[in-house]
C-alpha cells in the first residue's frame, strides 16, 4: 500500500493536495501531520476536522515548548533578525519538517507532500529539513509542480468536495506561531497601501494603547529569558505572556520590504510583540557584559546565523559553528533588564548583571582611580598612520 505523509496546515493549498495525492499521484493512503507551534487553537481544530472529513490518517503534534526553547530562544541568543524583523515563520519550518519525518519513520513511510508554492521561501525550508533528516525521502510539491493558481485550486476543491469555506472568507494570508504573526496578500502587496487596523490581532493600535507606560523586568540566564517580573515560567508561557503584555502596549508592528530567496522583493507586515521586547532586552544585557571586541565580532556572527535561519538551513554545520561561538558568549549573559513599554515604543530603563563590565569607580567624572594624565601619550600617537597618510597626500598631491 502506497503511503504519503502530507505536511498539513488545513489551508487551501494543503487541502487540495489530499485528493491530488490519491487521484493524480497514485497513493492509497494519505497521512496528514499538523505541527502545533503556537498557531490559533481554532486553526488546529479546523485542520483536524478537515482531515477527518477527507478521511486521512491524521496526527497533531504539540511542539510549542520545543519551539520556544530550542528555536525562539536560540534566536534570542543570536539576536535573530532578518532585514529588520524577528524571524518567526522561517524558524518554525525546520521543526515542522522534523516532526513530519518523525511521524513518517514511525509509520515506515518515505514519501512526503507539501503545499508550498514555487515562489516562496517555505519550499526550501521544508524540503531541506526533510531531505537532511531522511535522505531517501521522495517529496511532492503539487502546487509548484502543476503551476497552480488560486482560482484553479478553488474550482478543483469544489469539484472534489474539499471544505474550503474558511479559505474563501480569509482576505489575508496569515501565518502565526508563538514568535510572530505574518500578514500578507490582497492590497497589502502594494508597497504604498496603508495596512488597515483589521489585520492586527496581537497588538493594539499605539493610538489606543494605555496612556500610562508599563514597566517590566526580564531576567536572563545563559542568554535566554527565564522570568518576567520575578515570575519564572516555561519558555512557551514566557513568550505568550510577553506577547500579551507588549501587544497591549502596541509594541511589535513591523512593515518591511523583504527580499525572498528567489530574489523577489515583497511587502510583509508582522506582529511580533514578545520577540521585539525580548530581543531589545537581550541586546541591552549583552552590551553590559560582553567586551567591545566580542560585541563587534558577534554582530557578524549574528547576521550569518540569521541568514541561515531565514533560509531554513537549521542543520547546516556552519550554523553549528556559529552557535559554538554564540553559546560561549551567552554563558555570561545573565542578569535583569528593566524596560518601559509605551504606545508602540520599547525603552531600556535599567540593567544589571553579576558579569557587568561596567565600573562606576572608573567611569565616574569624580573618580581619581583613573589617572587622566596617563592618557596623554596614547592620545598623542592615536591615529598615527592616518595622520601620516594625510601629511604625505598634502606633500605629494599638492
Amino acid at each position: 500500500m502506497k503511503k504519503v505523509v502530507l505536511v498539513y496546515s488545513g489551508g487551501l493549498d494543503t487541502s487540495v493536495c489530499i485528493p491530488l495525492m490519491r487521484e493524480e499521484y497514485g497513493y492509497d493512503e494519505v497521512v496528514t501531520v499538523t505541527v502545533d507551534v503556537g498557531q490559533p487553537v481554532e486553526d488546529i481544530r479546523q485542520a483536524e476536522a478537515k482531515a477527518k472529513a477527507m478521511k486521512t490518517e491524521h496526527y497533531t503534534v504539540d511542539a510549542k515548548e520545543e519551539f520556544a526553547r530550542d528555536f525562539c530562544f536560540k534566536a534570542v541568543r543570536a539576536n535573530g533578525d532578518y532585514q529588520g524583523y524577528p524571524m518567526s515563520t522561517s524558524i518554525a519550518r525546520p521543526l515542522i519538517a522534523a516532526k513530519a519525518v518523525q511521524v513518517a519513520r514511525e509509520l515506515k513511510a518515505d514519501s512526503f507532500a507539501h503545499g508550498c508554492t514555487g515562489k516562496g521561501n517555505d519550499q526550501f525550508r521544508i524540503e531541506f529539513g526533510i531531505r537532511t533528516l531522511m535522505p531517501e525521502a521522495r517529496i511532492h510539491a503539487p502546487v509548484r509542480e502543476r503551476n497552480m493558481t488560486r482560482s484553479w485550486e478553488i474550482e478543483y476543491a469544489r469539484q472534489k468536495g474539499v471544505p474550503i469555506q474558511q479559505s474563501l472568507e480569509k482576505i489575508w494570508s496569515i501565518d502565526e506561531n508563538l514568535w510572530g504573526r505574518s500578514i500578507e496578500g490582497g492590497r497589502l502587496e502594494e508597497p504604498d497601501f496603508a495596512p488597515p487596523e483589521e489585520i492586527f490581532h496581537w497588538t493594539k493600535s499605539p493610538r489606543l494603547a494605555p496612556d500610562h507606560p508599563l514597566e517590566i523586568e526580564i531576567r536572563f540566564k545563559d542568554g535566554a529569558p527565564v522570568a518576567i517580573d520575578g515570575k519564572e515560567a516555561s519558555p512557551a508561557n514566557l513568550v505568550g505572556k510577553m506577547n500579551q503584555l507588549a501587544g497591549e502596549c502596541g509594541v511589535g508592528r513591523i512593515d518591511v520590504m523583504e527580499d525572498r530567496l528567489m530574489g523577489l522583493k515583497v511587502r510583509e507586515n508582522y506582529e511580533c510583540p514578545g520577540a521585539t521586547v525580548f530581543l531589545t532586552a537581550h541586546r541591552a544585557l549583552e552590551a553590559l557584559v560582553l567586551t567591545r571586541e566580542e560585541m563587534r565580532f558577534k554582530k557578524t556572527i549574528d547576521q550569518e546565523w540569521s541568514r541561515l535561519a531565514y533560509e531554513g538551513l537549521w542543520w547546516d554545520p556552519f550554523k553549528d559553528d556559529l552557535e559554538a561561538f554564540i553559546g560561549k558568549t551567552q554563558e555570561r549573559v545573565e542578569g535583569a533588564v528593566r524596560l518601559r513599554l509605551y504606545k508602540g515604543s520599547v525603552q531600556i530603563v535599567g540593567r544589571s548583571s553579576p558579569w557587568a563590565l561596567y565600573s562606576e569607580e572608573l567611569a565616574s567624572f569624580d573618580t581619581t582611580s583613573f589617572d587622566q594624565r596617563e592618557s596623554a601619550g596614547w592620545v598623542k600617537n592615536f591615529g598615527l598612520q592616518s595622520r601620516l597618510f594625510h601629511h604625505l597626500k598634502q606633500k605629494l598631491g599638492g
